[in-house]
Parts: C-alpha cells; structure tokens; sequence
C-alpha cells in the first residue's frame, strides 16, 4: 500500500534520459492546436444528414482549433460540435470580415446576413443616374402609398359615419317606440277602468234579471206566493189521517255507536250444563 504514495521512482545509476525516444502525451504536437470549449450556436442551422434544426443560441462542448489562416494578422478558429439528433460532425469558421461565423461542413446555414450587406454595396455603387431613378422611383412609391393611405382613411371614416348613422337611427326608433308604449300605458289605464265598470254593470243587470225571473216563477198571477206541498209517505190505504198533519215528524237519524247489552251468565239463571258423555 505505502509503495502507492511514493512520489519519486527509483532511477538505477546507468539510467540514460537520452535514450527514452517516446514523450508525454501534453508534450506532443500533432497538427494544430486543439482545445474543448464550451459555446453556443451562433446561427441557426440545418444538419444535412438528418435535417435536424439547431438553434441560435443551444450550447455544445465544442473542440476549438486554431487554422493557418489569417485575416489582417486576426486568426481564424474553427469549431467542432455533433449533431443533437444524428451526432454528426458539424463544423464552422470565425469570419473576421464580416464580423459573424461561416459554415464549413456537416451543417447549412439558415439565414446569411452578408448577403444584404452585398446588396447595400451594391446601392452604395451607383451611379447618378441610377440613384436619380432610384429616387424617383421611391419617390412615386410613397406618393401611391400616401394616395392608398388617404383613400383607406376616407373609407374609415365613410364607414364610421355610416355607423354613426345606423345607431342613431336605432336610437330615435327605440326613443318612439317607448314614447308610443307610455301614451298607450295612461291610455290603457283608462280604457281598462272603462271596461271594467261595463263589466260591473252588466253583472247588476243580469242578477236583477234573473231575481224578477225568480220572483214571477214563485208568485201567481193574483201576487199570492206559492206554498210547498208536503207529502206523506205513507199512501192512502193504509187507513185514516195518511196525511200526517197532527203527528210530529220522525226524529232525525243517529249515527251514535250504541253499546250491545251484556247477555247473562249461565249459573245465574240457574241453569246447569248437560254433562259431556264418555267414550269409555
């Protein structure tokens, strides 16, 4: 276990340093430098192998190389990242003069800026003529925009109008229709009370009307009232005064429950029991 912590080895007395031909592994120089670094992605690009979309910004560990190549004594890096969907190796350069990065391999740029820079160099070298053309060009491209303009707010304002319009059209309508529905309200008051009184009356008279009818029914033509006859019901057979003027009327029927009278006991009436005979 101690032989573990020895931090100096043992060198024999022949040992010859110069004889050892292999060198550590930081000493050596294979190609150009390269350094892990971690990065973001400073575009948004395209792998051309799988299609997956990478996004500006989505950070890598990434391998940093230094190249021989220069622009104006500023050295230019290349960048090493894999694919997050296939792993393919994707690489991509500094472009000092453009001041952005170039896309070398494994993957194609979305969007390249310096192409509208192209473009503005381009503007920037015309000539006279062409600028002259150019400004009259944009010149007569604001007035039809400036006419457009115009017309789209007289149309806004031809619209407004004609709302403006409608809703006080909706306004006085709804104005007269409930003016209308209050004169007719006191109105029909009025007529109600009317046809409520003609109502009553009516009532009177047929009621007056049906007691003379009733008057005239139970009165004979000398004005003596009529009298009811009550019959007896028992006919005239079965012997005198069947009439029934003198006898008093039956009383009116009972529905009273009326208790039973208690039969008496056998011993108190001295009456003895026959005997039962045997069967023996």
């Amino acid at each position: 276990m101690s032989e573990r912590k020895v931090l100096t080895k043992y060198y024999p007395p022949d040992f010859d340093p110069s004889a050892i031909t292999r060198t550590p592994k930081h000493l050596r120089q294979q190609g150009p430098k390269v350094i892990t670094v971690r990065l973001m992605a400073p575009f948004s690009m395209k792998c051309t192998k799988c299609g997956e979309f990478i996004y500006k910004g989505r950070k890598f560990n990434a391998r940093k190389e230094t190249t021989s190549e220069k622009y104006f004594s500023i050295p230019i890096y290349r960048f090493y990242i894999r694919c997050t969907r296939c792993s393919g190796e994707i690489t991509f350069l500094t472009d000092p003069k453009n001041m952005d990065y170039r896309a070398e391999r494994g993957a194609k740029r979305n969007f390249e800026p310096w192409r509208d820079r192209s473009k503005a160099e381009e503007t920037a070298e015309e000539t006279e003529e062409q600028v002259l053309d150019r400004l009259e060009r944009e010149e007569g491209e604001n007035m039809e925009q400036e006419e457009r303009d115009k017309m789209a707010e007289l149309e806004e304002k031809m619209l407004d109008s004609k709302r403006e319009m409608a809703i006080a059209d909706a306004l006085d309508e709804i104005r007269t229709r409930n003016a209308r529905i209050e004169r007719g309200g006191a109105g029909g008051e009025v007529a109600l009370g009317a046809v409520r009184e003609e109502k009553d009356e009516e009532a009177e008279r047929v009621e007056r009307e049906i007691e003379e009818v009733a008057r005239r029914a139970f009165r004979t033509e000398e004005g003596e009232k009529v009298r009811r006859l009550v019959e007896d019901d028992e006919s005239p057979d079965n012997g005198v005064g069947g009439s029934g003027a003198g006898e008093m009327p039956p009383p009116p029927p009972s529905f009273a429950r009326v208790k039973k009278a208690k039969k008496p006991a056998v011993n108190s009436l001295g009456i003895k029991k026959k005997a039962k005979p045997s069967l023996v």
